[in-house]
């Protein structure tokens, strides 16, 4: 699965290439239309729970969704930051494997 796009947008792309209505694919993960339409427009979050179900329905990968999903919320947070976003992302990532080590220990 390629992450380039935004979590709604590769939302919306799956439910378009098996062409499906925006009410149907609500009905089947037990949501309101709105609340999926906001998914798919980056205006609401949706829970882990729920991106397992819709990779469930889709059939992809849950770990995709949810990296598409968590990589969406990252940069928007660093977007904003130009001048040294790049270097915010690789110190996170030195932070996330030194705070792995740190719960093993």
């Amino acid at each position: 699965m390629k992450f380039e796009k935004t979590f709604g947008e590769t939302i919306r792309n799956l439910r378009l290439e098996k062409q499906l209505p925006l009410r149907e694919v609500a009905e089947a993960l037990s949501i309101d239309t709105s609340m999926l339409g906001k998914i798919e427009k980056n205006s609401r979050k949706p829970t882990k729970q729920l991106i397992e179900k819709i990779a469930k329905y889709f059939n992809v990968s849950d770990k995709d969704l949810l990296i598409a999903f968590l990589s969406d919320s990252i940069a928007y947070q660093v977007m904003d930051e130009q001048d040294f976003a790049t270097e915010v992302l690789k110190v996170a990532e030195k932070k996330v494997k030194y705070l792995k080590t740190q719960k093993t220990s």
